[in-house]
Order: C-alpha cells, then structure tokens, then sequence
C-alpha cells in the first residue's frame, strides 16, 4: 500500500487559492447540497482540552476534520488550535489523501463569508473593519477583496504589536490600512441564567472612540475573534453594513449584541446549526430580542436568491461546518492528482 499523500499549507494555497475556494463552494450549493443535512459536530471533552469532529459526505468524497482545542498550548509555545482533514473516497471511503486542518479552515471560513458578502454587501463597499488581528483577520482580508473593491482596511486588535503587524501586511497588498487597539473583551461565556433582558457590555461602554468612528463609516465589519460578549454596540453600526462573525461556534458566546441581530438581516449557514452553535442567535432568542423565524435564510437560499436584504444592516453569521471542509478539500485533491 502506497504511502496517504499529505496536502500541507503551502501546497494547499497553491493549489486552491481563496477565489477558487469561494467558486467551488457556490458551484456545490449550486449543485443541490444542502448544508441542512450536514451532520452535526460532535465535541468530546478531554483532560487537556476538546476534540471537534466534523465528518461530511457529497458526491464522490466523503471525510472528516479532527480538530483539538488545548487552552494550555499558548502558553507551551504550541497552538491553541490543532487539526487533520482525512479526504475518503465516496462509494469505498478508501483513504484518499490527510490534510493540514488548520490551514483548510483558515481558508474555507473566509471563503464562506466571502460567498455571503458577495450577495448581501453593497456593491462599492470598499472601507473594511476587521476585529482580531490572527490568520481568520488576514484571511479574511483576502477573500473579502475578492468579491468587493476594498480599499482600506481598520484591523481593532487587543495586542497592538499584532494589529500593527497585520496593518503592514494590508498596506503590502497595496491597501491603505489602520491599526487600533480595544479589548480585552471579557473571556467568561455567558451562561443559560444569563438576564432575560440585553444589557451593555463594560467593553462596549469602553470602546475607544477612533473604533466607534471606524465602525460607523464601515462598509463591511469581519469579526474574527474568540472573544465571549460583543464586541461592539450594534447602534454604532449603519443601515446597509455588512457584517461577518465567525469566531464562535458555542451557544453561550457571541461577537454581536442583540440591538445588531434585532435590526439586521440575518443570513446563517444553515438554520440548523445556527440555533445549536451560534450564540450571536442562540442567546438573543434566549432575550426574546428575537425569535428564530427572524433568520432570513441559509447559505443556500442565499446564493439561490431567495433572501432579500432588508434597510437595515446585514449580517452573516457562520460557526463552520463540515460540508465546507469537504468541498474545499476534494477540491485541493483533484487539483493535486
């Protein structure tokens, strides 16, 4: 037996860059696949932290995504987040070829929220603010460029090195870019005794003002955090944004406030796991802020034109899911063969 072939970062770059990554998961939602039907994630709780499993079946692939959270590892000088993609052949779910995990999602998520923005975003949207400053924020601003001509790019990180550090890399694309410091935001989830009523969060009371101003001229808003309550006060926000939030998948934590979700129309991946994973809904619901019919529709619907924004804002809001992994590494594969 041959030894698996193994797909690594670079190699995965090259062989799907983040364009092609956006055409090959609307071609699949094109083609019938309904992210409805994915099956869900299952989390095992270890002693050094979590396994994610995130195991997906479409046309002639099948695989599964083993992903390990390690509170710990930061501080060992390891990643916090860990994983392998095991591409299977459909019909025999022979193994095909493994993959580096983490560079699949850091490039699938930005290239789902760039299928979203695609759609929903104003045409000319061309001021970006991106919270976080890790590979999520750069990917970030990689695909969103893509699919609309920004041109200047706000990165709002907690480290100031590391948000300066990302700005320098926005301007070597040839865009003009601003680094701003706000944070910490808190790191403690809420909880299902959270109030039955939205309250502001001390960060929001405390958000500096040149990040205010950034959001309210903002175009396009990409959070890209693992921060546990919003990052921002949703008033701040303007009719006709468009906003991304993809750093969580727990229902107890969210990156938006409810006064944003409430006023916005709100795009997920699927239904499904959205009222599972997506605390950004989950807890405005939990409020009574808003009800889950107030979700305009899934990624599907979305791309089949079946959603129509609204005057307020837009939001898109994404916990990733395994059908995405798949088509981006089937993709890799037969790019590789």
């Amino acid at each position: 037996m041959s030894a698996l072939p193994y797909i690594d970062g670079p190699v995965l770059e090259r062989l799907v860059p983040v364009g092609r990554a956006v055409a090959v998961l609307e071609q699949a939602l094109r083609d019938g696949l309904d992210p409805e039907l994915t099956p869900r994630r299952p989390a095992v709780d270890l002693p050094a932290g979590q396994l994610l499993l995130m195991p997906a079946a479409a046309g002639r692939y099948a695989g599964v995504k083993a992903v390990t959270v390690t509170p710990a590892n930061p501080g060992r000088g390891l990643p916090r987040i860990q994983g392998t993609y095991l591409l299977l052949d459909g019909p025999t779910l022979a193994p095909l070829a493994a993959l580096d995990g983490i560079a699949l999602t850091s490039l699938r998520t930005p290239a789902v929220s760039a299928l979203a923005v695609a759609r929903l975003a104003e045409p000319d949207a061309r001021r970006l603010v991106v919270f976080g400053s890790g590979p999520q924020a750069y990917g970030h601003v990689l695909a969103l460029r893509e699919v609309r001509p920004v041109e200047h790019v706000t990165i709002v990180g907690r480290d100031p090195a590391r948000a300066a550090a990302l700005a320098a890399r926005c301007r070597a694309l040839d865009l003009t870019a601003t680094p701003l410091t706000a944070g910490p935001p808190t790191s403690e989830p809420l909880t299902a005794e959270a109030p039955t009523a939205e309250a502001p969060t001390a960060e929001a009371a405390a958000l500096p003002g040149a990040v205010a101003d950034a959001i309210r001229a903002a175009d396009l808003i990409a959070c890209c955090t693992t921060a546990a309550q919003p990052l921002f006060p949703g008033k701040l926000a303007r009719d006709g944004v468009t906003v991304v939030a993809v750093g969580s998948h727990e229902p107890g934590v969210r990156e938006l406030d409810g006064d944003l979700v409430a006023r916005a129309t709100v795009v997920v991946e699927a239904r499904s796991a959205a009222l599972e994973e997506a605390g950004d809904v989950i807890i405005p619901i939990r409020h009574g802020t808003i009800t889950s019919g107030h979700l305009a529709g899934n990624l599907a619907e979305l791309i089949a034109g079946r959603v129509v924004a609204g005057p307020g804002p837009r939001v898109f809001k994404s916990t990733g899911m395994a059908w995405q992994d798949l088509v981006v590494a089937a993709a890799a594969y037969e790019a590789w063969k």
